[in-house]
């Protein structure tokens, strides 16, 4: 049986409970990407992502990066950019 991880949401919601290779896959192409510029377009994110993992992941890359994403500001490690639409990401600074 493979391992799987809760996720969380942002607002307090009710995660979902995902395979943990996909969930590590996601994060780390997020995290990665991120990490190459300051903020980043969420639909940016979303299109680089998609291109990058259209042959390799087994899942519909949209919903996990979504999933993923909002799990990620939940846990602190990435935050959206304050009121610009649209929507704008970057690693939480420390």
């Amino acid at each position: 049986m493979e391992a799987r991880i809760m996720t969380k949401h942002p607002e307090g919601k009710a995660g979902v409970n995902i395979l943990k290779r996909r969930y590590d896959t996601i994060k780390d192409a997020i995290l990665d990407e991120l990490s190459k510029r300051e903020e980043t377009p969420f639909n940016a994110l979303l299109t680089t992502l998609s291109k990058r993992l259209k042959t390799s992941f087994d899942g519909k890359v949209g919903w996990y990066v979504v999933t993923v994403k909002l799990d990620l500001e939940a846990r602190g490690k990435i935050e959206r950019v304050d009121n610009p639409s649209p929507q704008r990401l970057r690693l939480k600074k420390r």
